[in-house]
């Protein structure tokens, strides 16, 4: 039993309760409840085993012995039976941006809409007519959000599959007839989403290293089993297939199962030109060339062929071979090379923990500064300050770093970028702060060059410093929004605004294809990590893999410049 499950099960249940119509004050009960779980500072699970939770605030006696029930039986009877009286497969439509409890219930009762397909069949047909806001327009952006949830169903974002990986790797190392293991594929690769995970494994045992991956503990159901290759399928739908190879074919095995498809067959065209053909399993000599040298690593193979290694987020035929073959490809960003970091939340917004918990949270990762920039008062959603909180926690700000020694937390806003550009606060109250992040989180439906001329009226407001997540998009369930990127590039190289790279692996904004450019033309990234709690600071991990995949180096993002001369970067 984990925090996580209270949490879900109590905000289900107060999904389930709307669903029935129940009683406002009671369904709000149940998400506030959520809230107290979720941000409670001690272990939450323990006291709630211990029925130690009286007198906690937001938590009634009801909702304590359900709680205490939960927790010491890993189950809830008053939730189980709720989910009875409803088909499972209604839960897929809250996956439907723009479906809340309201329309779901409405859809349900009156046309019997329990599932996507069943929502479908009632949008294409004239039925859902029938039912109040469910006008023309709002039909075609359901059926669009279907056609797109469809698309993504088989795909997961990088945090969904990270701890399996993990999982699956330090398994296959401790394999005593496994001498090298890596993860491959577009995970090595570090796309922003994948399919499936591909494992490879040196080994002089391949028989016995598929049997112990098939039996792993991780396996949810297996799909294939051979000597030397298997798939299973592990928690969340996710397929691993597994290559186990001998040392003479690692090499070339985890190249070609690293990718691209692109990449490769420039590789092999490459090897061609020079008389070998190169494969998943070993490079060989055609016609008269003398035979290949031993091949041990893929640095090996990359030099063999008269290039410098490429490293693997880099290998998608963008350039990469050229720039190897030049001696010119970048020294990517690595994780240790970060210094602090921007765009964080407190609990005086929408975040979990308070200023001294980041801090705390930011010190024992190792950084030097950390910036905090709540939501201001437009996102209201998100219990965006006003001017005078704002300022408020300025002080507050100002009187923790009085008790620092060589950490500074720097005081910023994420500002809405309000519908015609302008920002949410005055320039008054913006030229008291260290640094100002600006965000659309609104009216994003505007058309291309509405958008495009929004932002760049707002970056070109000299108190901007960045501007934050710049397409809006949230990975496999909204697109981002239209907008000019090139435009928008140029406009933050002319007025030095920085723009983000949005760590949160929901969003991995701005997309990897665009740093490349983004760099020539002199701007300059912040990997943020759009963190609401002190956990939320680890995204920094994904943000830096898109950076290595967007070419970017370390003189290519301000946070890693050390305190002392990030300052003068910011403006601060």
């Amino acid at each position: 039993m984990t925090r996580e499950t209270l949490v879900s099960v109590l905000e289900e249940i107060a999904l389930l309760l709307e669903l029935k119509g129940e009683n406002p004050f009671k369904i709000r009960a149940y998400r506030t409840g959520a809230e107290v779980v979720e941000s409670f500072p001690g272990d939450i699970v323990k006291e709630a085993a211990e029925n130690n939770l009286a007198g906690t605030k937001g938590i009634g006696d009801a909702l304590r012995q359900k709680l205490h029930e939960l927790a010491t039986t890993g189950k809830l009877v008053f939730h189980e039976r709720l989910r009875a009286e409803f088909p499972a497969t209604i839960f897929e439509l809250f996956d439907i941006p723009g479906l809340g409890p309201k329309k779901v219930k409405a859809l349900y009762e009156a046309l019997g809409v329990d599932s996507v397909s069943r929502l479908r069949e009632v949008c294409e047909s004239s039925e859902v007519a029938e039912l109040a806001g469910f006008g023309k327009k709002s039909v075609e952006k359901i059926l669009e959000a279907i056609a797109f949830r469809e698309k993504n169903a088989s795909r997961f974002r990088q945090e969904e599959v990270a701890g399996v990986v993990e999982q699956i790797l330090d398994f296959l190392k401790a394999h005593p007839a496994v001498s090298r293991a890596e993860a491959a594929g577009s995970w090595r690769r570090a796309k922003e989403t994948v399919h499936d995970v591909d494992f490879i494994t040196e080994t002089g045992d391949t028989a016995a290293v598929t049997a112990a991956f098939v039996e792993g503990p991780f396996v949810e159901n297996v799909i294939v089993r051979g000597e030397t290759k298997a798939s299973i399928h592990v928690a969340k739908g996710v397929q691993c297939d597994l290559r186990a190879v001998s040392a003479e074919e690692y090499p070339f095995a985890l190249h070609y199962f690293t990718g691209s498809k692109e990449h490769n067959i420039a590789m092999r065209s490459r090897a061609l030109t020079r008389g070998y053909t190169l494969n998943e399993y070993r490079l060989a000599p055609t016609g008269g060339a003398p035979g290949a040298e031993k091949i041990q690593t893929e640095q090996e193979l990359y030099r063999f062929l008269g290039l410098d290694y490429i490293e693997p987020e880099l290998r998608e035929n963008a350039g990469e071979i050229e720039a190897a073959e030049a001696g010119d490809l970048p020294r990517l960003v690595a994780m240790e090379n970060l210094r602090g970091t921007f765009h964080n939340h407190t609990n005086a917004s929408d975040g979990k923990a308070t200023l001294k918990e980041m801090a705390e949270a930011a010190q024992e990762l190792g950084l030097q500064y950390l910036g905090i920039a709540d939501h201001s008062k437009s996102s209201f959603q998100a219990n965006g300050l006003h001017a005078d909180r704002l300022l408020s926690q300025v002080r507050e700000i100002q009187h923790l770093n009085d008790g620092f020694e060589e950490f500074r937390l720097f005081a910023g806003s994420e500002v809405d970028i309000l519908k015609d550009g302008d920002l949410d606060f005055d320039d008054e109250i913006l030229e008291q702060l260290d640094y100002c992040v600006a965000s659309v989180h609104n009216a994003m439906t505007q058309p291309e060059a509405k958008m495009t001329e929004r932002i760049i009226k707002a970056v070109s407001n000299p108190h901007v410093t960045m501007l934050g997540h710049p397409t809006g998009r949230l990975l496999l369930r909204r697109e981002p929004y239209a907008v000019d990127i090139p435009a928008v590039i140029e406009a933050c190289a002319a007025t030095a605004t920085v723009i983000e790279l949005n760590a949160n692996p929901w969003r991995l904004d701005l997309d990897w294809r665009w740093w490349k450019h983004a760099a020539e033309m002199g701007v300059k990234c912040a990997i943020n990590p759009d963190a609401h709690d002190a956990e939320g600071l680890a995204f920094l991990y994904y943000g830096v893999r898109i950076a290595r995949k967007g070419w970017l180096t370390r003189k290519d993002v301000i946070n890693c410049l050390p305190l002392g001369e990030i300052e003068a970067v910011i403006g601060a």
